[in-house]
């Protein structure tokens, strides 16, 4: 993380690494949402649920909030009308995790609350300096709650990591693409994208 970003963020919440073979308590999202109502969590503080364990999340960037624009911008002109497009929302995926993909594309006839990770036809991550979590425990995270296609695009090189062919042991079909090159998701095909036709160049 950018140190001036760090001392500019001073209040976020401190962390924890457990000690090796011991424990930890699990817990549920309907406890972290009580906690949050509740104000023991202050609800901007941006963070995940994986497991049970609250995986803090890095302010966003600059570049970050520049590439999602564009993206959402694309995104919201030319998506199927029988399909949903939430930017930032929280995809719950079972009692003890949660999750919050810069894009979630689902079908419109699924409330957003109620959406599950097999429901996800696609999900966006862009990335900065969350790309080592994106591209590890969070991919693996997906595959696991059946998240169809994933594409994780470095907010710096324009670079896209697609992951598709979900399988028992993740997935079995992963490419990087530049930003030159064209993106079409397999069940959406309404989503189609060229990041350096966005406008957007690689830094």
């Amino acid at each position: 993380m950018n140190e001036h970003i760090f001392k500019a963020h001073t209040h976020l919440p401190g962390t924890t690494m457990a000690a090796e073979g011991m424990p930890r308590r699990a817990w549920t999202v309907a406890e972290i949402e009580a906690m949050v109502e509740a104000g023991i969590i202050d609800g901007d503080e941006r963070f995940e649920l994986i497991g049970g364990e609250v995986v803090p999340m890095s302010p966003k960037g600059a570049r970050h909030e520049l590439v999602k624009i564009e993206l959402n911008r694309n995104l919201q002109q030319t998506l199927a009308l029988d399909l949903s497009i939430a930017p930032e929302t929280t995809l719950r995926l079972d009692e003890k995790s949660f999750v919050e993909p810069d894009f979630c594309v689902f079908p419109r006839s699924i409330a957003p609350g109620d959406m599950r990770g097999y429901d996800v036809l696609l999900a966006i991550e862009i990335a900065d300096t969350s790309l080592r979590y994106d591209l590890g425990r969070k991919i693996g995270t997906y595959a696991a709650y059946g998240i169809a296609e994933v594409w994780v695009i470095n907010a710096l090189t324009l670079v896209t990591r697609v992951h598709r062919q979900l399988g028992p042991e993740g997935y079995r079909d992963i490419a990087e693409f530049g930003p030159d090159a064209t993106l079409t998701a397999v069940r959406v095909p309404s989503v189609s994208i060229c990041l350096s036709a966005l406008g957007l160049r690689p830094v």
